[in-house]
């Protein structure tokens, strides 16, 4: 039998590596569809509840592998509702290809039904490759650029296939002008600065008394390094949140996540430096860095475009950080003063003493979400892969988990996007079967897109070698974060008609779908119920039962964000007097003079 030019797609993704797809099907991409069962394996096809989800999926696999993530949807909304998950992968810097699949190339242009212009539609998210094939004889060399670019540039890029294309036989290109002859492979090249760069940037990071470190995503894989430099410069490092696994958080001078959603011992560090190294990160929040002009500053990044944009460096050097490091290590001299370090980890030690303190507040109702993130601390699996969905559970997950070397997390960072984690955790488990894995979600978020992706775990989960799979869910009624953010933020109370959340029974939904639920109301029974998920035979919904009013506040509160709160109380706020309980005291002494974080 002739091979098509869907068998084809499919043959050629499996040579450049493909190993894994994660998409839904429909008529539109139905010719690749045949192919990949005609395949007999070749690629593994996972089936998502919805596109969007698949392609959160291929971002994830991307983030937890290395490798090309892969979805695939069919044409008009298949390929519309992969646009949010590509997003997510593309402000992340990470190399997805979407494959799309159009209406049959003789009714383009004439208002068929689930015609959209998909390139147009994809031109920003994908725009470093997106092309819709129009002959065979392209197909080779489109496949080709878009995983190739995909890969070099840390990119999404896609292809678009009209129906009635997939279905023709395939045909090389000919030889002859016009055509396009290309070829599979590609290897990451190793990239360093120039040796005068690495001086200068030694010069500056030599003459620095308090350096302050910031790593993100981009040092995930240089662990060893990042460390042997602080280390040398006697520093101290903060983590932007895609960075939190890049060094564990045993280190006293490791200061854990830094911004909104970060520490105040990153807050202590950034304000507090003369030189300022930031190594492999896109942290967004500048009010967090050092005041413009109060410290020396270095950067390390493999993409020029991020370089010198959050903070202005004296020194900015393309490279891959691990390598970049190792070139710049013999350069830097051994601080011999530890004056700075000490004073990081008294900041430190505090810091972890007051979210304990504040983990341990009893609440009026429900249990203090805090303490679902302080009693599994402990408890993580040394190889446990963590995901987090955004909203108030970021907040936790960010300050109160400690990483340990060996362990993988990530969440959606650039985009921030709802409805990430479940996705993110189904992707971690297929690439690392063997590894435990546990998501943490809102009660939003599970409402929007996770719970649907809980029957993708009923469906799929007998295939993985390790069963141990957690979603832990804080129910609290409410659309946290955005209710917080409209007190402090904007002074405003809550609005009960766009916050408040019906009430789910999202254990009981799992008991329904095959898989295992734990339900959890009183903080003492918190420890039990981890310790039953983590040793079950079955996926886990883990539901918390969590007080909305247990604030997810800011490292540092200003004044401004202080009188701003206490106007919403002024004004009535729907839950003032738990409010006053849990949060006015916090509030305002982190403002006022001599007045101690309780």
């Amino acid at each position: 039998m002739a091979q098509t030019v869907g068998d084809f797609i499919v043959e050629r993704l499996h040579q450049w590596g493909v190993r894994r797809m994660y998409g839904y099907p429909g008529d539109g991409i139905n010719g690749v569809f045949g192919a990949l069962n005609r395949a007999e394996g070749k690629i593994e096809f996972i089936q998502a509840r919805h596109e969007e989800m698949a392609a959160f999926m291929a971002s994830a696999h991307a983030k937890f592998t290395g490798e090309l993530g892969v979805c695939i949807g069919t044409s008009g909304p298949g390929a519309a509702h992969l646009v949010t998950g590509l997003y997510d992968a593309r402000l992340d810097h990470m190399p997805v290809l979407a494959i799309c699949g159009q209406q049959a190339r003789a009714g383009l242009g004439a208002h068929y039904q689930q015609e959209i212009d998909i390139a147009s539609m994809l031109k920003d998210v994908a725009g470093a490759y997106v092309q819709q094939a129009s002959v065979p004889a392209q197909v080779r060399h489109m496949v080709d650029r878009a995983v190739r670019i995909a890969l070099a540039e840390r990119r999404v890029t896609a292809i678009i296939f009209p129906s009635d294309l997939q279905e023709l036989d395939f045909a090389a290109p000919p030889r002859k002008h016009g055509t396009a002859h290309s070829g599979v492979g590609y290897s990451r090249p190793c990239v360093v600065p120039a040796p005068s760069d690495l001086a200068r940037a030694a010069d500056v990071l030599n003459a620095g008394n308090r350096v302050a470190m910031l790593v993100g995503a981009g040092a995930l894989n240089a662990t060893d390094e990042v460390i042997a430099m602080a280390k040398k410069l006697g520093a101290g490092v903060a983590k932007a949140l895609l960075g939190k696994a890049v060094v564990p958080d045993e280190y006293p001078w490791v200061t854990g996540s830094i911004g909104l959603l970060g520490t105040k011992p990153s807050w202590e560090l950034m304000t507090n430096c003369d030189t300022f190294f930031m190594i492999g990160s896109g942290f967004p929040y500048s009010e967090f860095l050092p005041k413009e002009g109060a410290a020396r500053g270095v950067q390390i990044d493999i993409d020029a475009g991020m370089l010198s944009l959050r903070y202005p460096m004296e020194v900015s050097l393309v490279g891959d950080a691990a390598q970049t490091l190792r070139a710049l290590l013999p350069l830097i001299d051994q601080k011999t003063d530890d004056a700075w370090q000490k004073r990081i980890a008294h900041w430190t030690e505090d810091w972890w003493a007051t979210l304990d303190k504040r983990a341990a507040e009893t609440t009026k109702t429900g249990v203090n979400p805090q303490r679902a993130f302080t009693e599994l601390s402990p408890r993580l699996p040394p190889d446990v892969i963590l995901t987090s969905d955004s909203g108030s559970c970021a907040n936790w997950f960010a300050r109160d988990l400690k990483i340990r070397r060996g362990m993988m997390c990530s969440l959606s960072g650039g985009l921030a996007s709802m409805g990430a984690a479940v996705p993110y955790a189904i992707a971690a488990k297929f690439a690392h079967s063997q590894r435990p894995v546990i998501a943490m979600v809102g009660d939003g978020a599970m409402q929007m897109n996770n719970m649907a992706e809980l029957i993708t775990v009923s469906k799929y989960w007998k295939q993985w070698a390790d069963p141990r799979w957690i979603c832990m869910v804080l129910n609290n009624e409410d659309l946290n974060q955005v209710t917080w953010e409209q007190r402090v933020m904007e002074g405003d109370p809550k609005f009960d008609a766009s916050q408040v959340l019906p009430n789910v029974p999202y254990h009981r939904f799992a008991e329904l779908i095959g898989l295992k639920g734990i339900y959890v109301d009183r903080p003492e029974a918190l420890g039990p119920a981890w310790d039953e998920a983590l040793s079950a035979s079955q996926p886990v919904v883990l539901e918390v039962k969590t007080d909305p009013e247990v604030p997810p506040l800011p490292p540092h509160i200003t004044l401004t964000q202080a009188r701003q709160f206490m106007r919403t109380l002024i004004e009535g706020d729907p839950r003032e007097g738990s409010v006053l309980v849990n949060t006015a005291k916090q509030v305002m002494a982190s403002v006022l003079p001599g007045k101690k974080d309780s």
